[in-house]
């Protein structure tokens, strides 16, 4: 097997990124079974594991490369992907290589065979064959923590197998209501199913509702809770494009960081990286003032408010709910000088696109609606409607790579071109300016 084979029969199940969630059967039974069959690969490692709305990404790459320059080796596990499926798997931040991720596929193809035979709680999904997977590759490079990142919700989500040191609850909002409930109490609820008993939980700060939810699961599961915004505070010196520096008081000392991420929310989520960090040495781990100076320093997380090219600036940012969208608005005012801004925007189907479109509403810009080639991308037409309907001016690209085309020869030098509003729309822009550079 190669590894495009490998992809397509991986991508061959019910794949929850690419179809209606509402399709999907979420129970952790079956994930229980495979990885039983495999030895628990998951139990190999210590875990730090986190979920949240938004920033569980980058908070993850964080603690990974904290730990990294603690001299750990470290697995990384996240989702979705921008531009290839081995990003999700990394190892000291080298993308699982090709052969050895058709290697481990297809060591799992029986396996899998063997479960979906039986059928007893539902056939496994793309996500749960992927997380076992990544589970296998950390077991097989002897990583010695691996951070973990849900991919949707928690309580149910097929990386809730591990036994974490440490659980992590970025800012949570409304986001998969269809799946995770209407209101930020029950996406709490769902969010906080990570919480092991015993265990210790840093959360960023988070709405009264949100949080009255998760203080009563940490209560109920006997598990320490430590929230960045009182607990952990920190206060931004200086930033410019390229990044941005702050002072952060954490739970043991006080640290004078850079991060060469930009945006308010990412100073929240170092934060709470480094409290994690903190927490990890109090159980053990080897990490000092200053590797988790310098972890912040080297991470690296594509997509989010990433600056693909100067004069004019081409950034994009995978915003994609209605409170992600206001919070890039700030920060593109904030961190850019420029005389005047295009913003190409797509969506998934199954998001707020009217909040998101009250949101840009307010940000003067030039906009230009497209959609990307994901099946779960949203027609142009009914982007056109909402819009319309809220009285937004636009303009329309068939394609991804038209609308950038276009905002390019619309833009002078002194002005800011931003895709936003899905990361698979973000994936397409990267690539096309890839093929242009």
């Amino acid at each position: 097997m190669d590894f495009k084979t490998a992809v397509d029969y991986i991508l061959s199940f019910a794949d929850y990124e690419r179809m209606p969630r509402s399709a999907v059967v979420f129970d952790l039974r079956r994930m229980e079974q495979l990885l039983a069959r495999m030895g628990n690969p998951q139990d190999a490692a210590r875990s730090v594991h986190i979920t949240g709305t938004k920033g569980k990404g980058s908070t993850a790459a964080m603690i990974a490369s904290i730990l990294v320059q603690s001299g750990y080796r470290t697995g990384l596990y996240t989702s979705p992907h921008l531009l290839s499926i081995r990003e999700r798997i990394q190892v000291d931040g080298q993308q699982i290589a090709g052969g050895e991720f058709a290697r481990l596929t297809g060591i799992m193809k029986p396996e899998v065979a063997a479960i979906n035979a039986r059928a007893d709680f539902g056939t496994l999904t793309t996500f749960e064959i992927l997380t076992a997977l990544a589970f296998a590759h950390f077991r097989d490079k002897k990583v010695a923590y691996q951070v973990v990142e849900v991919g949707l919700g928690g309580r149910l989500d097929a990386t809730n197998m591990v036994r974490p040191d440490i659980c992590v609850i970025t800012s949570i909002s409304y986001d998969h209501t269809d799946v995770l409930g209407e209101t930020l109490a029950k996406i709490a609820g769902e969010k906080g199913g990570i919480i092991k008993p015993g265990s210790t939980v840093v959360t960023a700060s988070q709405s009264a509702e949100a949080m009255r939810v998760l203080a009563k699961v940490c209560r109920q599961r006997n598990a320490k809770m430590v929230r960045v915004g009182r607990d952990v505070t920190w206060q931004r010196q200086s930033f410019r494009p390229e990044g941005q520096s702050f002072k952060l008081r954490g739970l043991k000392g006080e640290y004078s960081l850079t991060l060469p991420l930009l945006g308010e929310h990412q100073l929240e989520n170092a934060a709470i990286a480094v409290a994690a960090a903190e927490l990890l040495a109090e159980r053990g781990a080897k990490i000092t003032a200053g590797t988790i100076t310098s972890g912040i320093a080297s991470v690296s997380w594509p997509g989010r408010l990433q600056i693909l090219r100067q004069k004019p600036w081409v950034v994009v940012d995978g915003a994609h709910n209605s409170d992600s969208m206001r919070k890039l608005a700030a920060a593109l005012r904030q961190y850019f000088n420029y005389e005047k801004a295009f913003v190409i925007f797509g969506a998934s189907s199954d998001k707020n696109i009217a909040g998101m479109a009250a949101e840009l509403a307010s940000f003067p810009a030039q906009l230009i609606l497209t959609c990307s080639q994901h099946p779960r991308a949203v027609a142009v037409e009914r982007l056109q409607a909402e819009f319309a309907r809220q009285g937004i001016g636009f303009e329309v690209s068939a394609g991804v790579e038209s609308a950038v085309a276009k905002a390019l020869s619309m833009a002078g030098p002194d002005d800011l071109i931003c895709a936003t509003g899905s990361l698979f729309l973000v994936a397409e822009v990267m690539a096309y300016m890839l093929k242009r550079a």
